[in-house]
C-alpha cells in the first residue's frame, strides 16, 4: 500500500513540475507549483515527518506561492510588451543550461552510497529541538534566508511601481 502511495506521489510531483516548467501561463505554472509542493508533503508524510510535511506547505504553498503570485499580477507580464530574444541569448542560456546539467550528471555519477548508517538517540520531531538546530548551528543561514526574502519582497513592490512623470 505505500509502495503505490509513493508511487502515485511520484507521478503526481514529475507531472506538477514538468507542467510547472512547461506552461506558457504564468499563473498556471504557479498553480501547478503548488500541486508539486503537497505531493512533496505527502512524501514527507509517507517518511512519518508530520512536523516538516505542515512546515513546508505553510512555507512553501503558503507565503512563498503567495509572494510569486503576487510578484506575476504586478509585473502585469503581457506577452506584446515582451521583446524577442535574440539567437545569441538563446544559444547562451542553451549552453549555461547544459553545463549545470553536466556538472549535475557528474555529482550524481560520483557520489557514493553511503554504506554505513549511524544511529543516534533523541527526539528528532520535536519542536523544541528543531529550534534549538536552527537558532544555534544554521543561525546564519537561517538569517540570510529571511533577508533574501526581504530583498525579493522589496524588489518585487519597485519593479511593480510605476515612475510618474512631472511635467
Amino acid at each position: 500500500m505505500m509502495t503505490t502511495i509513493f508511487y502515485i506521489l511520484s507521478a503526481i510531483t514529475l507531472a506538477s513540475a514538468f507542467l510547472t516548467i512547461f506552461s506558457k501561463n504564468p499563473i498556471h505554472s504557479a498553480i501547478y507549483l503548488v500541486i508539486c509542493f503537497f505531493s512533496i508533503a505527502g512524501h514527507y508524510l509517507l517518511l512519518n515527518a508530520q512536523f516538516l510535511a505542515i512546515v513546508h506547505i505553510i512555507v512553501y504553498s503558503g507565503a512563498i506561492m503567495i509572494l510569486m503570485l503576487f510578484t506575476i499580477m504586478l509585473m502585469n507580464l503581457n506577452k506584446e510588451d515582451e521583446k524577442n530574444k535574440s539567437v545569441l541569448t538563446r544559444i547562451a542560456a542553451v549552453v549555461a543550461f547544459g553545463l549545470v546539467a553536466f556538472v549535475l550528471l557528474a555529482t550524481f555519477v560520483k557520489a557514493q552510497p553511503q554504506l554505513e548508517y549511524k544511529t543516534a538517540t533523541g527526539d528528532f520531531q520535536s519542536i523544541k529541538v528543531l529550534g534549538k538546530v536552527l537558532l544555534n548551528e544554521y543561525m546564519v543561514p537561517f538569517e540570510t534566508a529571511s533577508i533574501l526574502l526581504m530583498v525579493s519582497m522589496i524588489g518585487a513592490v519597485l519593479l511593480s511601481k510605476k515612475e510618474h512623470i512631472n511635467g
